[in-house]
């Protein structure tokens, strides 16, 4: 391990401590009644959920069954709660009560007294001890969020004991939520808080101290983690789409209740939806990197629809580390990045230079991405450079994960500088050229790739170059040999034409020619880990090679 990485570590660790430490303290002293302390006595307004409903969840909740995160439930006429759950991932999202939305498909009386006994249920059996995923913060996060938002279906003609344990219970969330939420982790679980402590400030008829605490302390939240160019730190497409979940309710509900907008809230919504319109391919769909998975269309599109940014997509989020190369209907997106810091690597993936492709409404080449419902083996192995559309040495990653109960799946060793050069020919190409050093400590070499698009965007150059740490090329790859991989996204069928040559067709007929002039490639079976139905079988092309570099190119086929 390099000594900049040891140290990085070491002041991980303490840094992990001196937080845990603090977050003890701040459970076990009793809490302060004063200014910034909540004391919710009524719902006032329920800020709008913008997700997509199906009202097949509705009727299967009423029923007894909860489909949830890939795997179903059924209960019977029993508490969900007080049976054993099928997975982790059931259980945040069983309890933090997002399914709720579903149920204003079917508003009827019978389905509101049914949201309204399960919503009891939880406050019976896990609104007393705040122990165990329940009371989880980003789960609690979310449940103030679902509660709050749904209130009229599971407030409709409640009785006043239910209604005040309602109330009871959000009071103790709430303050609970307020005492974690400085000690929380760097990411995402603390802004979602944030969110949360700011919209319940607003909907519960807080003091205005409150209010005005809350909106401050959101908008310093945002400005650390919502960066210049609108990407998160956390370097995932698909963060940015969730916060606009929670962020675009959120503005609304200040603007109607009259309240004054935190400083940052519009602000931050304006650079979200570039960075957002960024990451879309040709057909919708969102790019696969650093944890995303598939997007909802539907889910996209309520999001996409209030954006009054318009424009064109930037060519780069700089700040982010991504680059996007356009030609015609063709968009090639590249991750030139590395994590902001080793606490947020605990969720980036190892797939630095990695590139995804699409066509007209067809998406060739991929990451495999993030299995939406999968355990934690899977999710894993989703983060290793070998699941992305990169060149990976000897099989070993660019960045090595350690496992570790204390610190969690953090980047021990990984890229410390990514050199990007981007230029425009005189024939409208566009080139973009980039390094790393994510193999420098094992391997002694640099990944350097380079591609170029011309401008009508049907023909693609690509070339991946190892290289010795003063530039030059190595003459031979030591001990190990690298592997060029270009997943293939399930939908496209691929034809070997010679061993040089592959073809790719999408199911409408476009299709494009991969090929190379020197060596040979090889198709291979592989699997898609991020489609919205689940991990799906698909293709990859694999080159490998020992010398100092393979060219590529892709050829849109007439």
């Amino acid at each position: 391990m390099r000594i900049t990485d040891r140290r990085k570590l070491i002041g991980l660790y303490l840094d992990e401590t001196w937080r845990r430490t603090r977050q003890a303290v701040a459970l076990t002293v009793p809490p302060l009644l004063g200014i910034g302390s909540f004391k919710v006595t009524r719902v006032v307004v329920a800020p709008t959920d913008l997700r997509a409903v199906d009202p097949f969840v509705a009727e299967e909740i009423l029923q007894g069954r909860y489909p949830l995160a890939g795997r179903v439930l059924d209960a019977g006429g029993d508490s969900p709660f007080s049976l054993e759950l099928p997975t982790h991932q059931f259980a945040v999202r069983l309890h933090g009560f997002g399914w709720l939305r579903h149920i204003r498909a079917d508003k009827t009386p019978e389905a509101c007294d049914n949201a309204r006994w399960i919503v009891d249920q939880w406050i019976g059996l896990h609104g007393v001890r705040a122990t165990g995923i329940a009371w989880d913060p980003e789960v609690v996060s979310r449940r103030i969020i679902s509660w709050l938002s749904h209130s009229p279906v599971v407030l409709q003609e409640a009785e006043v004991g239910f209604y005040r344990r309602f109330i009871g219970s959000l009071n103790s969330q709430l303050r609970y939520l307020q005492r974690r939420v400085d000690h929380l982790p760097e990411g995402l679980p603390r802004l979602k808080a944030r969110i949360a402590l700011a919209m319940a400030s607003i909907s519960t008829e807080a003091r205005p101290s409150v209010v005005r605490r809350s909106g401050r302390q959101l908008d310093r939240e945002l400005e650390r983690q919502i960066l210049p160019d609108g990407t998160h730190i956390s370097r995932n497409p698909q963060a940015c789409v969730d916060l606009l979940f929670d962020l675009l309710p959120l503005r609304q509900t200040y603007i109607n209740l009259g309240h004054d907008l935190p400083q940052r809230l519009i602000s931050v919504v304006d650079r979200i939806y570039p960075a957002v319109r960024f990451f879309r391919h040709s057909g919708g769909d969102l790019a696969l990197f650093n944890g995303a998975s598939s997007t909802l269309a539907t889910d996209l599109m309520s999001v996409l629809r209030y954006d009054e940014t318009a424009g064109q997509p930037f060519k780069a989020l700089p700040h982010g580390g991504y680059h996007r190369l356009s030609g015609g209907d063709t968009v090639l997106l590249v991750d030139a990045g590395k994590p902001h810091s080793m606490r947020l690597s605990a969720s980036a993936h190892a797939g630095c230079l990695s590139f995804e492709l699409s066509s007209g409404r067809n998406r060739f080449i991929i990451n495999s991405g993030l299995p939406r419902f999968a355990g934690e083996k899977l999710r894993q192995l989703a983060r290793t450079t070998a699941a992305h559309s990169t060149v990976s040495v000897g099989d070993v990653s660019s960045a090595r994960v350690m496992q570790s109960d204390y610190l969690g799946p953090v980047f021990t060793v990984g890229p410390l500088a990514v050199d990007v050069e981007r230029q425009s020919g005189p024939d409208g190409s566009d080139r973009l050229s980039a390094r790393h050093d994510g193999y420098l400590k094992r391997f002694g070499i640099l990944h350097e790739r380079e591609i170029r698009m011309n401008q009508a965007g049907n023909k693609i150059a690509g070339r991946d170059r190892l290289l010795q740490p003063d530039g030059q090329p190595i003459v031979d790859l030591p001990s190990a040999e690298a592997i060029a991989r270009f997943h293939i996204h399930p939908s496209i069928v691929l034809e070997q034409l010679d061993p040089k040559k592959v073809r790719l067709s999408a199911p409408d007929g476009e299709s494009w020619n991969f090929s190379i002039p020197l060596g040979e490639l090889t198709l291979e079976e592989d699997v898609f880990f991020a489609d919205v139905s689940g991990i799906r079988p698909s293709r990859q092309i694999e080159i490998r090679f020992a010398g100092p570099e393979i060219r590529w190119f892709l050829t849109h086929h007439a």
